[in-house]
């Protein structure tokens, strides 16, 4: 007996793509499946679908009525809201439109002017100039042997590469 749930990955059933026949289950399927998913969530619009697979309006409306691929898209949209991906891409298109929205605050002079410096705080951070870290904040390692009878051994040493500097005084001192 034929589970009808697993359609998605029988191999009989296809979609016509650029004029090949294409099944679901393949991996050229299974991408436009996920994008017809994005296309469901909003995230893709359907002339970004029809121009990626070169389909005409009325193809692409036919496809929509196909109930295979109406129940793969329904499975793959219920597992991208359970594994999160669907929320997650959801966020990082609108995190994308968040530096225009900053700098139209940055820019207001009708802005009162904390809600611009922290404008420009947040674009400095999402531009991740690396302005935060100060020359003095270098990652050390410390290495501490306990030889016992109270003694140890203390290295504290940087783990950023040395200048011209201190490489020719280290080569000078061996």
């Amino acid at each position: 007996m034929r589970d009808t749930t697993s359609i998605a990955k029988s191999d009989d059933e296809t979609i016509v793509l650029r004029g090949i026949s294409i099944p679901l289950a393949s991996d050229v399927g299974g991408a436009f499946i996920a994008d017809c998913s994005r296309n469901r969530e909003r995230l893709v619009s359907d002339s970004q679908i029809c121009e990626k697979y070169g389909l005409t309006f009325n193809a692409w409306a036919e496809i929509a009525q196909n109930k295979a691929v109406r129940l793969a898209v329904n499975a793959e949209h219920e597992r991208r809201i359970r594994n999160g991906d669907a929320a997650k891409e959801a966020a990082a298109k609108l995190f994308a439109e968040a530096p225009e929205v900053l700098g139209k605050i940055l820019h207001s002079e009708q802005a009162s002017p904390r809600h611009r410096i922290e404008a420009a705080r947040e674009l400095r951070a999402t531009a991740n100039t690396g302005a935060e870290r100060t020359g003095d904040a270098g990652d050390r390692v410390v290495i501490t042997i306990n030889l016992g009878a109270d003694q140890k051994l203390t290295f504290d040493k940087s783990v950023a590469p040395l200048t011209p500097d201190e490489a020719k005084e280290n080569l000078d001192a061996e």
